[in-house]
């Protein structure tokens, strides 16, 4: 039985194929900073240093966020989920650590456990830019650490003197609030089900980047979704898309109106996507807005969260029991 009635079923397969179908859903993001978070590698913020449109050459910085910083927290939560409802199978996974091999988690974003076997993930996500240049998107702040009665003074705790004040303190980076970051997250050969899965492990993420227990507040805004016959643009090209607009509108503001970016987000990936050699429907903005409005009403409750998780699930124990387990009995004989 169906799970949503506002898209045609043609878009899903009935059952995870093994090889590639050419079925493909864009799930179209604009990830919007909402505090400090941290996108670091050996203490430094990523970025890269690219153009600043496709009609403006400049060469400009900008923040970078790399694919495990945008998969890994989505995936997080999806196993979060997965226990809270009891799902066979998802108490065994603990990420980098254990995989059931049987799990919604496991079958679509892929797992890798030396010779017992791997599975390439179906979600395929890109490194994803900030429309600002870096330089207008982060601070640099000073970090401490307080003794027990909130002051930087001791009181003479073992190896202190009392009152000397500590030298515990440090300095980061972080990105500002209200950085846009535009990201299009790739599912291939979906079901309805796995759809779905997807789709809310991206309306629910809340934290990414370093340090996700005290900052790194991110809201993902879904402004669409394209299903094609093949992978479409990159994440770099609309968001230089995006600056074009916004600077030909005279709307790079600092900080910039998320209104103004949604706007022009929606107009150009239209625009974009007419230039792409594939076969494709698009919905986006109001087209999209009753997809939207029909999962988050399913999603919202826990009769219909249960009934999207325990619909997934069957299909990831069926593919393992048809593809993974015959590929890890195969390679035991053959050893």
């Amino acid at each position: 039985m169906a799970l949503l009635s506002t898209l045609d079923p043609k878009y899903f397969h009935s059952a995870i194929p093994y090889k590639p179908m050419g079925k493909y859903v864009h799930f179209l993001t604009v990830r919007i900073t909402e505090s400090y978070p941290l996108f670091q590698t050996d203490g430094e913020l990523n970025k890269a240093r690219v153009r600043a449109g496709i009609q403006d050459d400049t060469p400009i910085s900008r923040l970078a966020m790399f694919k495990r910083k945008q998969s890994t927290p989505e995936r997080l939560v999806g196993r979060e989920l997965l226990r809270r409802y009891e799902i066979p199978g998802a108490e065994k996974c603990e990420y980098n650590v254990e995989f059931s091999m049987n799990t919604p988690d496991c079958i679509l974003y892929g797992f890798a456990i030396g010779d017992s076997g791997s599975e390439k993930s179906k979600v395929v996500v890109d490194t994803a830019y900030s429309i600002t240049a870096f330089d207008g998107s982060h601070e640099r702040f000073t970090l401490n650490a307080p003794y027990e009665n909130g002051t930087m003074a001791s009181k003479g705790e073992p190896g202190t003197k009392a009152g000397e004040v500590t030298s515990r303190i440090n300095s980061q980076d972080h990105i500002k609030p209200q950085v846009f970051f535009p990201s299009i997250v790739t599912l291939k050969d979906p079901t309805e089900a796995g759809f779905l899965y997807v789709f809310n492990n991206l309306l629910r993420t809340r934290h990414y980047g370093a340090q996700t227990t005290r900052t790194g507040k991110l809201r993902n805004e879904l402004i669409g979704v394209s299903f094609s016959d093949g992978e479409i643009l990159s994440n770099l090209r609309w968001t230089q898309a995006i600056y074009d607009a916004m600077k030909a509108n005279d709307t790079l503001t600092d900080p910039l109106n998320e209104d103004e970016v949604i706007q022009a987000a929606a107009r150009t990936i239209t625009e974009l996507l007419a230039k792409e050699c594939v076969v494709h429907t698009d919905l986006i903005a109001e087209a999209f807005a009753p997809v939207l409005a029909e999962v988050r009403q399913l999603t919202g409750s826990e009769a219909g969260i249960r009934r999207l998780l325990e619909q997934a699930d069957r299909e990831a124990k069926e593919y393992n029991k048809n593809h993974i387990k015959q590929k890890a009995t195969k390679a035991a004989k053959e050893s």
